[in-house]
């Protein structure tokens, strides 16, 4: 008698040990996967994935193409209006201050270079920014999800605010096409690569006083935010 349970309680050690092997190797549905991306200037960025895409949690600082190449910093106001080429700018001229957290802003030109992210990554087209948005909810709710929580960076009241995946998206404000920088704290302005007509370019743009990823519709001069996604 004694023989026979144990020979039944060795399938069932097993059964167990199986189980616990299974429940061990199983990722948390809950963990937020992260990494890091350099660019060519040495600027090293966390990554963190949301559903199938992977995205950079900084807004790109680069001076420089993926191949090397600089890229026009832009300085003057007449000569920002007048740009019909690629160029790049800290808010208010001053990096010191603005390089970090908030990066820099280029314009629609600089975009469709398509050499602004490190090798192996690239500005999202528009309907890669939507598929982040229907990963999240929709556009309604998405930028409360998306963007970083509390008032050090976003005006009060930051509505919706949760960062719940740790995209961290910060109001770097905007230049406008004819140079002056505007919008600082309270509003986030990104650009896509996909054009919209011959002057202008589609952006998205998150604010202070809501918790929308909104459509925007801009003239290529603008001086927008970057965020890369990997290829």
């Amino acid at each position: 008698m004694k023989r026979k349970n144990r020979i039944l309680l060795i399938p069932l050690i097993v059964m167990g040990l199986g189980l616990i092997f299974i429940n061990g190797c199983t990722k948390d549905d809950n963990e937020i996967e992260t990494g890091s991306v350099s660019d060519i200037d040495g600027n090293v960025y966390s990554t963190v994935t949301i559903g199938t895409q992977e995205w950079m949690v900084e807004n790109l600082k680069t001076t420089k193409y993926n191949d090397g190449t600089s890229i026009p910093l832009v300085t003057g106001k007449n000569d920002w209006e007048s740009l019909t080429t690629p160029g790049y700018c800290w808010y208010d001229n001053d990096a010191a201050t603005y390089k970090n957290p908030y990066g820099a802003m280029y314009n629609w030109y600089a975009v469709n270079t398509g050499k602004l992210c490190p090798t192996g990554w690239h500005v999202p087209t528009n309907e890669e920014t939507e598929t982040l948005a229907d990963y999240l909810g929709g556009s309604v709710v998405a930028g409360g999800k998306l963007k970083e929580t509390g008032t050090a960076h976003w005006d009060s009241p930051n509505t919706d605010a949760t960062n719940e995946f740790g995209f961290t998206a910060l109001p770097g404000g905007m230049r406008w096409d004819d140079g002056d920088f505007l919008a600082i704290g309270y509003d986030g302005f990104w650009w896509t690569a996909t054009e919209f007509t011959a002057e202008s370019g589609r952006g998205r743009g998150m604010g202070s006083d809501h918790g929308q990823v909104t459509y925007v519709t801009a003239n290529k001069k603008f001086g927008y935010s970057v965020r890369c996604v990997k290829d």
